[in-house]
Protein backbone atom coordinates (compact mmCIF):
# COMPACT_ATOMS: atom_id res chain seq x y z
CA UNK A 1 0.00 0.00 0.00
CA UNK A 2 1.32 3.36 -0.72
CA UNK A 3 1.26 5.74 2.36
CA UNK A 4 3.23 8.62 0.43
CA UNK A 5 0.27 10.88 0.11
CA UNK A 6 -0.72 10.06 3.58
CA UNK A 7 2.58 10.96 4.50
CA UNK A 8 2.86 13.69 2.48
CA UNK A 9 -0.68 15.06 3.86
CA UNK A 10 0.20 15.17 7.80
CA UNK A 11 3.84 16.69 7.14
CA UNK A 12 1.91 19.65 5.80
CA UNK A 13 -0.45 20.17 8.73
CA UNK A 14 2.94 20.59 10.73
CA UNK A 15 4.88 23.28 8.45
CA UNK A 16 3.90 27.02 7.86
CA UNK A 17 0.28 27.91 7.74
CA UNK A 18 -0.67 24.21 7.95
CA UNK A 19 -2.51 24.58 11.15
CA UNK A 20 -5.35 26.15 9.71
CA UNK A 21 -6.52 23.56 7.40
CA UNK A 22 -7.83 21.58 11.07
CA UNK A 23 -9.18 24.84 11.93
CA UNK A 24 -10.88 24.68 8.93
CA UNK A 25 -11.89 20.75 9.60
CA UNK A 26 -13.28 22.09 12.85
CA UNK A 27 -15.30 24.77 11.26
CA UNK A 28 -16.90 22.31 8.98
CA UNK A 29 -17.66 20.02 11.72
CA UNK A 30 -19.33 22.75 13.90
CA UNK A 31 -21.43 23.66 10.84
CA UNK A 32 -23.04 20.34 10.32
CA UNK A 33 -23.76 20.24 13.95
CA UNK A 34 -25.66 23.08 13.85
CA UNK A 35 -27.24 21.72 10.76
CA UNK A 36 -28.25 18.38 12.28
CA UNK A 37 -27.96 18.76 15.56
CA UNK A 38 -29.52 22.43 16.18
CA UNK A 39 -31.53 22.31 12.73
CA UNK A 40 -29.93 26.21 12.17
CA UNK A 41 -30.80 26.00 8.10
CA UNK A 42 -29.55 22.41 7.54
CA UNK A 43 -30.54 22.27 3.88
CA UNK A 44 -27.44 24.87 3.17
CA UNK A 45 -25.34 24.68 6.46
CA UNK A 46 -24.65 20.84 5.91
CA UNK A 47 -23.25 20.76 2.27
CA UNK A 48 -21.55 24.25 3.67
CA UNK A 49 -19.79 21.87 6.63
CA UNK A 50 -19.12 18.85 4.30
CA UNK A 51 -17.71 21.12 1.24
CA UNK A 52 -15.37 23.48 3.95
CA UNK A 53 -13.87 19.88 4.91
CA UNK A 54 -13.23 18.83 1.06
CA UNK A 55 -11.40 21.93 0.00
CA UNK A 56 -9.01 22.03 3.16
CA UNK A 57 -7.54 18.21 2.75
CA UNK A 58 -3.95 18.30 1.51
CA UNK A 59 -3.96 17.12 -1.97
CA UNK A 60 -7.66 17.48 -2.55
CA UNK A 61 -8.69 17.14 -6.22
CA UNK A 62 -12.11 18.96 -5.77
CA UNK A 63 -10.50 21.96 -6.37
CA UNK A 64 -7.43 21.18 -9.22
CA UNK A 65 -7.07 17.93 -10.94
CA UNK A 66 -3.66 17.58 -9.73
CA UNK A 67 -1.42 16.23 -12.99
CA UNK A 68 -3.89 17.14 -15.96
CA UNK A 69 -5.27 20.39 -17.21
CA UNK A 70 -8.77 21.25 -15.96
CA UNK A 71 -10.55 22.47 -13.15
CA UNK A 72 -11.69 20.29 -9.95
CA UNK A 73 -15.67 19.97 -9.33
CA UNK A 74 -16.13 22.55 -6.84
CA UNK A 75 -14.08 24.85 -8.93
CA UNK A 76 -16.09 24.23 -12.05
CA UNK A 77 -19.31 24.52 -10.13
CA UNK A 78 -18.24 28.03 -8.90
CA UNK A 79 -17.08 29.25 -12.33
CA UNK A 80 -20.23 28.47 -14.19
CA UNK A 81 -23.14 28.88 -11.02
CA UNK A 82 -21.76 32.00 -9.78
CA UNK A 83 -18.85 33.53 -11.55
CA UNK A 84 -19.86 33.97 -14.49
CA UNK A 85 -23.22 33.94 -14.33
CA UNK A 86 -24.65 34.48 -10.62
CA UNK A 87 -26.97 31.85 -11.74
CA UNK A 88 -27.41 30.21 -8.98
CA UNK A 89 -28.32 33.02 -6.41
CA UNK A 90 -30.90 33.65 -9.08
CA UNK A 91 -32.57 30.54 -10.05
CA UNK A 92 -33.06 29.67 -6.34
CA UNK A 93 -35.17 33.55 -6.17
CA UNK A 94 -37.73 31.68 -9.18
CA UNK A 95 -38.34 28.95 -6.42
CA UNK A 96 -38.73 31.37 -3.52
CA UNK A 97 -41.38 33.43 -5.23
CA UNK A 98 -43.19 30.38 -6.07
CA UNK A 99 -43.34 29.97 -2.09
CA UNK A 100 -44.29 33.65 -1.19
CA UNK A 101 -48.40 34.80 -1.13
CA UNK A 102 -48.55 38.30 -1.58
CA UNK A 103 -52.03 38.54 -0.46
CA UNK A 104 -51.01 40.12 3.13
CA UNK A 105 -49.21 42.97 1.50
CA UNK A 106 -51.42 44.01 -1.02
CA UNK A 107 -54.27 43.94 1.28
CA UNK A 108 -52.27 46.11 3.62
CA UNK A 109 -50.04 48.14 1.08
CA UNK A 110 -48.56 50.60 3.92
CA UNK A 111 -46.52 47.74 4.98
CA UNK A 112 -44.17 48.05 2.41
CA UNK A 113 -42.97 50.96 4.17
CA UNK A 114 -42.00 48.87 6.85
CA UNK A 115 -40.05 46.48 4.16
CA UNK A 116 -38.08 49.39 2.75
CA UNK A 117 -37.13 51.09 6.20
CA UNK A 118 -36.46 47.79 7.75
CA UNK A 119 -33.25 47.64 5.68
CA UNK A 120 -31.67 50.40 7.41
CA UNK A 121 -29.07 48.88 8.73
CA UNK A 122 -27.40 48.40 5.43
CA UNK A 123 -26.05 51.87 4.93
CA UNK A 124 -25.29 52.44 8.03
CA UNK A 125 -22.98 49.51 7.94
CA UNK A 126 -21.91 50.31 4.42
CA UNK A 127 -20.79 53.54 6.50
CA UNK A 128 -18.89 51.99 9.12
CA UNK A 129 -17.22 49.79 7.04
CA UNK A 130 -15.98 52.33 4.74
CA UNK A 131 -14.50 54.08 7.70
CA UNK A 132 -12.59 51.14 9.24
CA UNK A 133 -8.73 52.73 7.90
CA UNK A 134 -7.23 50.45 4.84
CA UNK A 135 -9.11 47.43 5.51
CA UNK A 136 -12.33 47.24 3.45
CA UNK A 137 -13.01 48.70 -0.17
CA UNK A 138 -16.41 50.19 -1.02
CA UNK A 139 -17.16 47.07 -2.94
CA UNK A 140 -16.44 44.92 0.03
CA UNK A 141 -18.64 47.52 2.40
CA UNK A 142 -21.03 47.13 -0.02
CA UNK A 143 -21.24 43.70 0.37
CA UNK A 144 -20.78 43.56 4.23
CA UNK A 145 -23.86 45.93 4.47
CA UNK A 146 -26.31 43.37 2.44
CA UNK A 147 -25.99 41.22 5.02
CA UNK A 148 -28.46 42.81 7.51
CA UNK A 149 -31.20 41.55 5.04
CA UNK A 150 -30.28 38.38 6.01
CA UNK A 151 -31.10 37.54 2.47
CA UNK A 152 -27.99 34.84 1.45
CA UNK A 153 -28.98 35.01 -2.10
CA UNK A 154 -29.28 38.63 -2.80
CA UNK A 155 -25.71 38.67 -0.35
CA UNK A 156 -24.11 36.11 -2.84
CA UNK A 157 -25.07 38.29 -5.96
CA UNK A 158 -24.05 42.04 -4.45
CA UNK A 159 -20.52 40.18 -3.47
CA UNK A 160 -19.97 38.57 -6.71
CA UNK A 161 -20.88 41.36 -8.62
CA UNK A 162 -19.12 43.68 -7.03
CA UNK A 163 -16.08 41.32 -7.09
CA UNK A 164 -15.61 41.49 -3.23
CA UNK A 165 -12.65 39.07 -1.93
CA UNK A 166 -14.90 38.16 0.92
CA UNK A 167 -18.09 36.02 -0.83
CA UNK A 168 -17.24 33.23 1.42
CA UNK A 169 -17.15 34.66 5.01
CA UNK A 170 -20.43 37.02 3.43
CA UNK A 171 -22.24 33.80 2.62
CA UNK A 172 -21.51 32.09 5.60
CA UNK A 173 -22.53 35.06 7.89
CA UNK A 174 -25.70 36.05 5.80
CA UNK A 175 -27.35 32.34 6.41
CA UNK A 176 -25.87 31.80 9.88
CA UNK A 177 -27.83 34.93 10.27
CA UNK A 178 -31.13 34.22 8.86
CA UNK A 179 -30.76 31.00 10.75
CA UNK A 180 -30.66 32.72 13.90
CA UNK A 181 -33.38 35.32 13.72
CA UNK A 182 -35.48 33.15 16.44
CA UNK A 183 -32.62 34.04 19.04
CA UNK A 184 -30.99 37.98 17.92
CA UNK A 185 -34.56 39.14 17.50
CA UNK A 186 -36.44 39.35 20.26
CA UNK A 187 -34.39 40.47 22.35
CA UNK A 188 -33.24 43.58 19.79
CA UNK A 189 -37.30 44.04 19.91
CA UNK A 190 -37.99 43.92 23.42
CA UNK A 191 -35.12 46.66 23.99
CA UNK A 192 -36.37 49.02 21.93
CA UNK A 193 -40.39 48.30 22.76
CA UNK A 194 -42.64 48.31 25.83
CA UNK A 195 -45.05 45.92 27.17
CA UNK A 196 -47.92 48.04 26.40
CA UNK A 197 -46.54 48.56 22.46
CA UNK A 198 -46.25 44.81 22.46
CA UNK A 199 -50.05 44.18 23.36
CA UNK A 200 -51.26 46.39 20.70
CA UNK A 201 -53.61 44.50 18.75
CA UNK A 202 -54.65 44.43 14.92
CA UNK A 203 -57.76 42.91 15.11
CA UNK A 204 -59.42 45.96 13.57
CA UNK A 205 -57.32 45.85 10.15
CA UNK A 206 -58.64 42.59 9.13
CA UNK A 207 -56.47 40.67 5.96
CA UNK A 208 -59.43 40.79 3.00
CA UNK A 209 -59.02 38.34 0.20
CA UNK A 210 -57.28 39.49 -2.57
CA UNK A 211 -58.76 39.34 -6.14
CA UNK A 212 -57.20 36.41 -8.32
CA UNK A 213 -56.48 39.07 -10.84
CA UNK A 214 -54.79 41.30 -8.34
CA UNK A 215 -52.76 38.62 -7.71
CA UNK A 216 -51.44 37.77 -11.53
CA UNK A 217 -50.94 41.61 -12.08
CA UNK A 218 -49.27 42.17 -8.86
CA UNK A 219 -45.88 40.25 -9.86
CA UNK A 220 -46.24 41.80 -13.44
CA UNK A 221 -46.36 45.68 -12.23
CA UNK A 222 -43.71 45.19 -9.35
CA UNK A 223 -41.56 43.71 -12.16
CA UNK A 224 -41.51 46.88 -14.81
CA UNK A 225 -41.88 49.40 -11.63
CA UNK A 226 -38.15 47.48 -9.87
CA UNK A 227 -37.16 48.01 -13.33
CA UNK A 228 -37.47 51.33 -14.16
CA UNK A 229 -36.05 52.08 -10.14
CA UNK A 230 -33.44 49.98 -10.13
CA UNK A 231 -32.56 48.08 -13.05
CA UNK A 232 -29.55 46.31 -11.94
CA UNK A 233 -32.24 44.48 -9.49
CA UNK A 234 -34.28 42.97 -12.47
CA UNK A 235 -32.47 39.42 -12.40
CA UNK A 236 -33.57 39.19 -8.54
CA UNK A 237 -37.41 41.09 -8.60
CA UNK A 238 -37.88 39.51 -12.03
CA UNK A 239 -37.17 36.10 -11.22
CA UNK A 240 -39.00 36.42 -7.68
CA UNK A 241 -42.03 37.30 -9.25
CA UNK A 242 -41.72 35.19 -11.99
CA UNK A 243 -41.94 32.40 -9.54
CA UNK A 244 -44.91 34.07 -8.13
CA UNK A 245 -46.86 34.56 -10.93
CA UNK A 246 -46.43 30.66 -11.57
CA UNK A 247 -47.89 30.15 -7.92
CA UNK A 248 -50.47 32.59 -9.19
CA UNK A 249 -52.21 32.07 -12.74
CA UNK A 250 -53.49 28.31 -11.43
CA UNK A 251 -52.25 27.21 -14.60
CA UNK A 252 -49.25 25.21 -14.39
CA UNK A 253 -49.72 24.70 -10.79
CA UNK A 254 -47.06 21.32 -11.60
CA UNK A 255 -44.35 23.81 -12.27
CA UNK A 256 -45.07 25.77 -9.20
CA UNK A 257 -44.78 22.81 -7.35
CA UNK A 258 -41.83 22.19 -8.90
CA UNK A 259 -40.47 25.58 -8.62
CA UNK A 260 -40.71 25.38 -4.54
CA UNK A 261 -39.38 21.59 -4.08
CA UNK A 262 -37.32 19.96 -6.71
CA UNK A 263 -35.88 23.52 -8.00
CA UNK A 264 -35.00 24.89 -4.62
CA UNK A 265 -34.03 21.89 -3.34
CA UNK A 266 -31.30 21.00 -6.07
CA UNK A 267 -30.17 24.70 -6.79
CA UNK A 268 -29.65 25.14 -2.31
CA UNK A 269 -27.70 21.67 -2.54
CA UNK A 270 -25.31 22.61 -4.84
CA UNK A 271 -25.05 26.61 -3.90
CA UNK A 272 -24.15 25.67 -0.06
CA UNK A 273 -21.29 23.25 -1.51
CA UNK A 274 -20.13 25.66 -4.61
CA UNK A 275 -19.63 28.45 -2.07
CA UNK A 276 -17.78 26.02 0.28
CA UNK A 277 -15.34 25.96 -2.31
CA UNK A 278 -14.23 29.63 -1.23
CA UNK A 279 -13.40 28.30 1.53
CA UNK A 280 -9.66 27.84 1.64
CA UNK A 281 -7.82 27.84 4.78
CA UNK A 282 -5.52 30.42 4.27
CA UNK A 283 -8.01 33.09 2.56
CA UNK A 284 -10.89 32.33 5.42
CA UNK A 285 -9.18 32.57 8.71
CA UNK A 286 -8.79 36.30 8.75
CA UNK A 287 -8.87 39.04 10.75
CA UNK A 288 -11.59 40.67 8.11
CA UNK A 289 -13.61 37.72 8.44
CA UNK A 290 -14.01 38.51 12.24
CA UNK A 291 -14.93 41.61 11.32
CA UNK A 292 -17.53 40.70 8.76
CA UNK A 293 -18.99 38.64 11.18
CA UNK A 294 -19.33 41.64 13.86
CA UNK A 295 -20.61 43.79 10.91
CA UNK A 296 -23.14 41.54 9.93
CA UNK A 297 -24.22 40.98 13.13
CA UNK A 298 -24.56 45.13 13.63
CA UNK A 299 -26.21 45.33 10.04
CA UNK A 300 -29.49 42.68 11.15
CA UNK A 301 -29.41 44.28 14.47
CA UNK A 302 -30.08 47.61 13.06
CA UNK A 303 -32.13 46.48 10.09
CA UNK A 304 -34.49 44.91 12.82
CA UNK A 305 -34.72 48.13 15.14
CA UNK A 306 -35.31 50.64 12.03
CA UNK A 307 -38.14 48.57 11.17
CA UNK A 308 -39.53 48.49 14.93
CA UNK A 309 -38.88 52.57 15.09
CA UNK A 310 -40.41 53.33 12.03
CA UNK A 311 -43.73 51.56 12.59
CA UNK A 312 -43.15 53.72 15.50
CA UNK A 313 -43.31 56.28 13.42
CA UNK A 314 -46.40 55.46 11.48
CA UNK A 315 -48.50 55.25 14.56
CA UNK A 316 -48.13 59.08 15.24
CA UNK A 317 -50.38 59.50 11.82
CA UNK A 318 -52.63 56.31 11.76
CA UNK A 319 -55.88 56.22 13.86
CA UNK A 320 -55.31 52.39 13.60
CA UNK A 321 -52.14 51.59 15.21
CA UNK A 322 -49.40 48.71 14.60
CA UNK A 323 -48.15 46.69 16.56
CA UNK A 324 -45.03 47.98 16.57
CA UNK A 325 -43.01 44.28 16.21
CA UNK A 326 -44.52 44.06 13.25
CA UNK A 327 -41.86 46.66 11.83
CA UNK A 328 -39.10 43.62 12.87
CA UNK A 329 -40.27 41.78 10.20
CA UNK A 330 -39.51 44.27 7.55
CA UNK A 331 -35.92 41.98 7.02
CA UNK A 332 -36.12 39.20 4.29
CA UNK A 333 -35.87 36.04 6.52
CA UNK A 334 -39.06 34.60 4.93
CA UNK A 335 -40.56 33.33 6.56
CA UNK A 336 -38.83 32.93 9.59
CA UNK A 337 -39.05 36.49 11.26
CA UNK A 338 -42.70 36.45 10.69
CA UNK A 339 -43.52 33.63 12.84
CA UNK A 340 -40.94 35.35 15.24
CA UNK A 341 -43.62 38.15 15.97
CA UNK A 342 -46.24 36.37 16.01
CA UNK A 343 -44.85 33.81 18.46
CA UNK A 344 -43.32 36.78 20.61
CA UNK A 345 -47.18 38.64 20.60
CA UNK A 346 -48.73 35.19 21.40
CA UNK A 347 -46.31 35.40 24.46
CA UNK A 348 -47.80 38.67 25.23
CA UNK A 349 -51.19 38.10 24.83
CA UNK A 350 -52.27 34.37 23.41
CA UNK A 351 -55.43 36.00 22.07
CA UNK A 352 -53.34 38.37 19.47
CA UNK A 353 -52.84 37.36 15.74
CA UNK A 354 -50.10 39.23 14.27
CA UNK A 355 -48.76 36.48 11.91
CA UNK A 356 -50.75 37.67 8.54
CA UNK A 357 -50.00 40.71 9.03
CA UNK A 358 -46.20 39.94 9.99
CA UNK A 359 -46.31 37.83 6.86
CA UNK A 360 -47.31 41.82 4.71
CA UNK A 361 -44.27 42.82 6.40
CA UNK A 362 -41.75 40.00 6.11
CA UNK A 363 -42.88 39.56 2.14
CA UNK A 364 -42.05 43.27 1.92
CA UNK A 365 -38.88 42.77 3.39
CA UNK A 366 -38.17 39.95 0.64
CA UNK A 367 -38.76 42.51 -2.42
CA UNK A 368 -37.43 45.22 -0.54
CA UNK A 369 -34.09 43.28 -0.33
CA UNK A 370 -33.30 42.86 -3.62
CA UNK A 371 -34.06 46.34 -5.04
CA UNK A 372 -31.83 47.61 -2.03
CA UNK A 373 -29.14 45.31 -3.86
CA UNK A 374 -29.79 46.34 -7.20
CA UNK A 375 -29.41 49.77 -6.30
CA UNK A 376 -26.50 49.36 -3.97
CA UNK A 377 -24.77 47.35 -7.07
CA UNK A 378 -26.36 50.64 -9.53
CA UNK A 379 -24.44 53.09 -7.24
CA UNK A 380 -21.04 51.14 -6.26
CA UNK A 381 -20.58 50.11 -10.03
CA UNK A 382 -21.49 53.81 -11.63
Amino acid sequence: MNFEFLIEGVKSIFTGNGWMQPVMWLIGFILIYLAIKRDMEPMLLLPIGIGCILVNIPGTNVLTQAGVEGEGILSWLFRVGIEASEAMPILLFIGIGAMIDFGPLISNPKLMLLGGFAQLGIFVTIFIAVLIPGVFSIEDAASIGIIGAADGPTSILVAKTLGSAYLPAITIVAYSYMALVPIIQPPVIKLVTTRKQRLIRMDDQTIKPVPKLVKILFPIVVTIVAGLIAPKSLALIGFLMFGNLLRECGVVDQLSKTAQHELVNIITLLLGITIASQMVADKFLTLETLMIVGLGLFAFIFDTIGGVLFADFMNLFLKKKINPMIGAAGISAFPMSARVIHKMGRREDPTNYLLMHAVGANVSGQVASAIVGGLIIALVMG
